[in-house]
């Protein structure tokens, strides 16, 4: 992807990317640190290089044989510990520009915080992070890289507010299995409005070409209750017909559906070994965020 000097020098998309930038780490200094303890990392791992010893590393990893001859410290890299990529999987179909009157941000800024929460907390670890954007398909896909360039471009990635009317969340699981050719951490952000089978057998792909998935399922607080009371006019956010309907008689199905539906993806998540997320729109993004981290951190160890 080439990105025009222009439109980065362009004050409001500067302004843009700041603010996201600083709602980013504002969330991480919220969450605690360690998103992902590498599978990989073990006894048996080679050195790899030396990098500069920067506040908050482990004194156990200092080279001090370096530093007699420099006076400098240094952290010593084993190649076992470079290895995590990470892959943030944002939906910009139609349908995540969804937000209800209760909540703050829209499906996709609040699946755009956390992504660009995620992408500091992994970076901070000099983890490597890529960006595909979906709707019916990948759109874009920017590949991990680890620098502070990188982190410019991603943010300014995930500004961006294109959206297509479709979700095609099934077949971009598909495309970024064979398209990601090394292990990868991909780390979707989506509402996963389609079949849940076909969800479910992109992910078996994933499982197939041994990467590791976390899928957030976002949702508005709307899309759990259904608190609509008044017959109304629904409009389909991705071409559907609209529907004239009266709500009341209509939740307690929609109610059970939902939750069939909920259920089925986080029980094929379970089998698969992937970690199904539900974040809602009207919690703060670092409660949870938190929340998740700590729980996978406690099974981690």
């Amino acid at each position: 992807m080439v990105t025009h000097p222009r439109t980065l020098a362009d004050p409001q998309t500067l302004a843009r990317i700041t603010r996201l930038e600083l709602r980013a780490r504002a969330v991480v200094e919220g969450v605690i640190s360690g998103m992902h303890k590498s599978p990989h990392r073990g006894s048996s791992v080679e050195f790899a290089q030396h990098r500069d010893y920067v506040p908050g590393d482990e004194i156990r990893h200092i080279d001090w044989k370096v530093y007699a001859r420099s006076d400098r410290y240094h952290i010593k890299q084993f190649e076992e510990e470079t290895n995590l990529k990470a892959i943030l999987v944002l939906d910009t179909s139609e349908s995540m520009n969804y937000k209800g009157l209760r909540s703050a941000l829209s499906k996709r800024e609040y699946a755009t915080v956390c992504a660009a929460a995620l992408a500091v907390l992994l970076m901070r670890q000099r983890d490597a992070v890529g960006l595909a954007l979906c709707d019916e398909g990948v759109r874009q896909f920017i590949p991990p890289a680890s620098t502070s360039s990188h982190m410019r471009l991603l943010l300014e990635t995930l500004e961006r507010k294109e959206s297509a009317p479709k979700t095609g969340i099934a077949e971009t699981f598909h495309d970024l299995a064979e398209r990601v050719r090394r292990r990868s951490l991909l780390i979707v952000f989506s509402d996963l409005f389609t079949n849940p089978a076909d969800i479910l057998r992109g992910l078996q792909h994933f499982h197939h070409r041994k990467h590791e998935a976390i899928l957030f399922h976002i949702l508005d607080r709307d899309e759990l209750t259904f608190p609509f009371r008044e017959t109304s006019r629904f409009e389909g956010m991705e071409g559907e017909d609209p529907l004239l309907i009266e709500p009341n008689a209509l939740r307690q199905e929609y109610l059970r559906t939902f939750q069939a539906y909920v259920e089925t993806l986080r029980r094929g998540c379970r089998e698969l070994d992937m970690d199904y997320v539900q974040l809602v729109t009207d919690q703060p993004v670092d409660i949870a965020l938190s929340q998740y981290l700590a729980e996978r951190m406690g099974q981690t160890h």
